[in-house]
């Protein structure tokens, strides 16, 4: 994909072992160490950081591994997780491929805690990259800052990762422009009011999966499916939608103005989620990009989710719906709906009709307010809800 590029070998204290089979694995102990050690590293390479603290700013380009010999960037201690500290982002990796992250804290980065992109080079996407066991946290905290911005990334894993406390204008994990991505057994916890988004796929992203997550209080639109971008910021360019493919499925959703919202998107599904005191809607649905060639928001999917809520924090019916979209083209089926406080004021106000919908019964969550939002034995919204959701096999592409 790009040039290789030759540089000398690394003179600053590192400790190499060779291990037949896996490649090289060096430990660093400060930032300048692991920016060394990465330039030398080759595919299959392990770069262990030992436990303490590296300044952040760390900005790494042309990290490339190979299929089945990744270079992985990893806490040597998972128990005592290395803390990469301030900077503007963290750390930020550019044209990057076959590269995993595993067993980091990232905090108080002044702009974005992980920054992933594709150096500009629209056509070559950085692609195969894990993220796991990351700790993104206290970013920003105004302003459009994200906990972990993905740009141009195709083929990647964000997986039991944790981030809290971004930017008041930013999301805990925004994607423009990617493709092929599974986002799952992630916790995004903010404070009410204090954030926009959990999670965001926009700039023609596509085929993302974001699945059994917990987002607590995660921005005012916990999940945007789509968005508003610049038309220049594409990936890699305009085809008419903000985001189309995005699944939504088997995640825990406490709070936020609305836990999901479709935004210029050109086909999108939601199932199998539970949805627990939203402030004001369970779903929206809303237009924000409008050039020429650009579709209404349409052909969304709201399936199976259970919905729990109270008459003070329910607007619209539950349903926002704003100028321009296609409301007549969303389905609706199998939801449950029950307003705690006025089960008689449970049934929400949809654009199409609902089939098989139950309203107005107690799901008769285990412990919510301790955070067990599982269906007690008996309920009547057995089969939907986020413990329903189906056993499949993970995309090819993360496994």
């Amino acid at each position: 994909m790009r040039a290789s590029v030759t540089l000398p070998a690394i003179t600053l204290m590192l400790v190499m072992i060779a291990y037949p089979g896996r490649g090289q694995v060096v430990s660093v102990d400060d930032s300048q160490g692991l920016r060394q050690a990465v330039r030398s590293a080759g595919p299959g390479t392990t770069i262990m950081l030992r436990s303490g603290i590296y300044e952040g700013g760390i900005y790494l380009q042309n990290v490339e591994g190979a299929p089945d010999q990744p270079i992985i960037i990893a806490g040597e201690d998972p128990e005592n997780p290395p803390v990469i500290a301030g900077g503007g982002s963290g750390m930020q990796l550019s044209e990057a491929a076959h590269v995993e992250l595993r067993d980091l804290v990232l905090r108080g980065a002044t702009g974005n805690g992980l920054n992933i992109d594709d150096g500009g080079s629209f056509e070559t996407p950085t692609h195969h990259v894990i993220l796991r066991r990351l700790m993104v946290m206290e970013v920003g905290p105004e302003g459009n800052r994200d906990g972990i911005k993905l740009s141009g990334v195709d083929d990647f894993l964000v997986e039991e990762c944790t981030v809290q406390d971004w930017g008041s204008g930013g999301s805990a994990i925004d994607m423009v422009g990617c493709h092929r991505g599974l986002i799952r057994r992630c916790v995004l916890r903010d404070q009410p009011g204090d954030a926009s988004n959990g999670v965001q796929a926009k700039g023609g992203s596509r085929d993302v999966i974001v699945r059994g997550n917990r987002f607590m209080e995660a921005g005012a639109r916990a999940v945007n499916i789509g968005g508003s971008t610049g038309l220049r910021y594409f990936r890699p360019e305009p085809e008419g939608y903000e985001a189309r493919d995005i699944v939504v499925e088997g995640n825990i959703f406490l709070g936020s103005n609305a836990p999901v919202a479709f935004v210029g998107v050109d086909g999108a599904t939601v199932r199998f989620n539970t949805i627990y005191h939203p402030h004001r809607w369970a779903l929206r649905i809303l237009q924000e990009t409008r050039e020429p060639g650009f579709v209404a928001s349409r052909n969304g999917v709201f399936t199976d989710n259970v919905i729990v809520f109270t008459s003070d924090g329910w607007s619209e019916g539950g349903v926002n719906i704003g100028p321009h979209t296609a409301p007549e083209t969303f389905t609706f089926a199998r939801n449950v709906w029950y307003c705690e406080d006025r089960p008689d004021r449970s049934a929400p106000a949809l654009p199409t009709a609902e089939r098989d919908a139950i309203v107005g019964e107690d799901p008769m969550l285990v412990a919510p307010d301790e955070g067990d939002f599982s269906l007690q034995e008996g309920s009547p919204a057995e089969g939907r809800g986020h413990t329903a959701l189906p056993q499949e096999d993970e995309p090819a592409a993360q496994r």
